[in-house]
C-alpha cells in the first residue's frame, strides 16, 4: 500500500488526513474557489517563483508558456493545453497519487494556464491504471467541465511520457518519439501550439494562483521555493509519498520513512544517478544542492537499497527493463540498451567476469549522445552510475563472481495498481431523464455495475451515489445514450 506524509507545511496533500479523496466541495472548502489570471500575471508569478516543471526536466514553466501563446498569436489559433499524466517510470507513484487523491489541484492549474492562453481545451492524458483514470475522470463530472477536460488512456510504458511520444498517441497514434526535434509548443495535440507539462506541475501552477508568489516562497530555499512531492522508497520495498518544503535534509526524509542510506540512494529515478551513502547523509532536497553533489533530482524518485540485497544484480534488473522498453526507432536504443544490460547481468552473475565489464563500459561510452530521444542518455546515465557506486561491489564479482546477496526485486519493474480508497463513493449520481428514454437498453451493456434492465428495457438504476471504480461506466453510458436521456449530476 502507498503510504503518505509530508514535513510541514502540507499544501499539495491538504485534506488527506481527513478522508482518503478530496471531492470538488472539500477542495473549495480548503482551497478557496478557482480564479483566473491574465497571461501576464501568471507568467510574472510564475518566474517570480522560478516555477519549474516536475516531471524530471525541470524546464522553466514561464518559458513554456510565453512560447505556447507566441506560436499561437503567430498562427492566429486557439493553443491546447496537455496533461502528461502518465508517470511510465514503474519506481514514480507521485502524480498517480496526485490524480487518484487530489485530482481537482491538477484540473485547478490546467483551467488556470488554459484561461490565462485563451486555449479552449484541455486534455489529460493518463496510462490506464484504473483508480487513477477513475479518479480523475470523476473530477471532471465533479466540476462540470466535460465540455472543456478530455481525458485520454494512453499505453503504460516508460517512452509514453516522452513529449513527442505523447503527443503522437494523444493524436491518435503510436507512442513513438518522432526522432526529430518537434516542439510541442509550435505543434502539438492537433497540430496547435500546446502547453505540455506533467500533473504535479499543474497542481503546483494552481497553488501559486491560491497563494500568489509571496505565500508560495514563503517555504523552501530563496531560489527553489514552495514545496516538492516526491515518491520514497523504504529499506523494505514499499512507497511512501512525502511532501517537504525544499532544502530540507534528504536525511530527514528518509527517516520519516523509517529508512536510511542503505548501500546508496537513487535519486531522480530509473534515469537518475545512485548517491555513495555518505553523499546522501549530507545533500539537501534541491535541484541545485542534489546537483553539486553529482546527483539530479529528477521527477523526486527516492530509493536507498537494502544493503542486504545485491547492488549489481538490482541494478541489472533495472537496465534490463529500460533495454525492453526502447521504442526500436534507433540503434543506440534497439541494439546498445539491451546488449549493455545483458552484459551487467552477466557481471553480476559471475559470467565471463571482465569481458562483460568491458562490454558494459563501451555501451556507457558509445551510447550517450546518438539516440532518437533522451531514454538511451538517461539509461546509461543510472548504469554509469552503478559502476561508480558500487565500484568495490564490482571488484567483489570480478574476484569472486558473486558478493553473496540475493536479488531480491527491491526495485520495481512493474508498478502495482494502488489499493481505491476507503470510502469509494463518488460525490455525482446517474439520473434518468424520463421524457426522452426510449429503452435502446444500450446503458444495460455499457454500465451493467450500475444498471439493470426491466422487462421491457428500461434502466433501473439504484437512487445512490456512483462508486469511484464505475464513474467511467457511467460517463461512457451517458455520452453514448441514442436519446440523449441519461445525466451524471453531482450531489452534496
Amino acid at each position: 500500500m502507498t503510504e503518505f506524509g509530508y514535513l510541514s507545511p502540507v499544501r499539495l496533500l491538504s485534506g488527506l488526513d481527513r478522508q482518503p479523496r478530496v471531492d470538488r466541495a472539500a477542495h473549495e472548502a480548503i482551497h478557496g474557489a478557482f480564479e483566473t489570471e491574465s497571461l501576464d500575471d501568471l507568467v510574472d508569478a510564475a518566474k517570480k517563483v522560478d516555477l519549474r516543471g516536475r516531471g524530471g526536466a525541470a524546464f522553466p514553466f514561464a518559458r513554456k508558456v510565453t512560447s505556447v501563446a507566441s506560436a499561437a498569436r503567430s498562427r492566429d489559433c486557439s493553443p491546447v493545453v496537455l496533461v502528461n499524466a502518465t508517470e511510465g517510470e514503474p519506481a514514480s507513484m507521485k502524480d498517480h497519487f496526485l490524480l487518484a487523491r487530489t485530482p481537482h489541484l491538477i484540473l485547478d492549474g490546467a483551467l488556470l494556464a488554459a484561461r490565462a492562453l485563451g486555449a479552449r481545451q484541455v486534455v489529460v492524458a493518463v496510462s490506464d491504471r484504473g483508480l487513477a483514470r477513475r479518479s480523475i475522470r470523476s473530477a471532471v463530472t465533479e466540476g462540470r467541465l466535460d465540455d472543456v477536460i478530455r481525458v485520454v488512456s494512453v499505453p503504460e510504458r516508460f517512452v509514453t511520457g516522452e513529449s513527442g511520444a505523447l503527443v503522437s498517441c494523444v493524436n491518435g497514434g503510436q507512442p513513438l518519439p518522432p526522432g526529430r526535434k518537434v516542439r510541442s509548443s509550435e505543434n502539438g495535440v492537433g497540430g496547435l501550439p500546446t502547453l505540455l507539462s506533467n500533473a504535479e506541475t499543474f497542481a503546483q501552477l494552481a497553488l501559486l494562483g491560491r497563494l500568489g508568489p509571496d505565500g508560495y516562497a514563503a517555504v523552501g530555499t530563496p531560489d527553489e521555493p514552495g514545496t516538492v512531492l516526491l515518491t520514497v522508497w523504504g529499506t523494505d520495498a514499499r512507497p511512501n509519498i512525502i511532501e517537504t518544503p525544499t532544502g530540507v535534509p534528504l536525511a530527514q526524509v528518509l527517516e520519516l520513512c523509517g529508512a536510511d542510506a542503505g548501500q546508496g540512494v537513487l535519486i531522480g529515478g530509473y534515469h537518475g544517478v545512485w548517491l555513495a551513502p555518505e553523499a546522501a547523509a549530507s545533500v539537501r532536497l534541491s535541484r541545485e544542492d542534489v546537483k553539486k553533489a553529482g546527483g539530479l533530482l529528477g521527477a523526486g524518485v527516492i530509493l536507498p537499497l537494502n544493503p542486504q540485497a545485491c547492488p549489481l544484480g538490482e541494478a541489472a534488473r533495472v537496465a534490463a527493463y529500460l533495454g525492453e522498453e526502447s521504442s526500436g526507432q534507433c540503434g543506440p536504443c534497439r541494439l546498445g540498451l539491451p546488449s549493455t544490460a545483458q552484459a551487467l547481468g552477466m557481471l553480476a552473475v559471475g559470467d565471463r567476469g571482465r569481458d562483460a565489464l568491458a562490454a558494459v563500459q563501451r555501451g556507457v561510452e558509445t551510447i550517450p549522445g546518438r539516440g532518437a530521444c533522451n531514454h538511451p542518455d538517461g539509461a546509461i546515465r543510472f548504469v554509469r552510475s552503478t559502476l561508480a557506486v558500487f565500484a568495490e561491489d564490482v571488484e567483489t564479482h570480478l574476484a569472486h563472481g558473486t558478493c553473496g546477496r540475493p536479488v531480491a526485486g527491491l526495485m520495481p519493474v512493474v508498478r502495482d495498481d494502488p489499493p481505491a480508497p476507503e470510502d469509494d463513493t463518488s460525490s455525482v449520481r446517474l439520473e434518468v431523464d424520463w421524457t426522452r428514454c426510449a429503452a435502446h437498453g444500450l446503458c444495460g451493456q455499457l454500465a451493467p455495475g450500475l444498471v439493470q434492465l426491466d422487462e421491457n428495457g428500461y434502466p433501473i438504476i439504484a437512487d445512490e451515489d456512483v462508486p469511484h471504480r464505475l464513474v467511467a461506466e457511467a460517463q461512457e453510458a451517458v455520452e453514448k445514450c441514442p436519446a440523449l436521456a441519461l445525466r451524471l449530476n453531482e450531489t452534496d
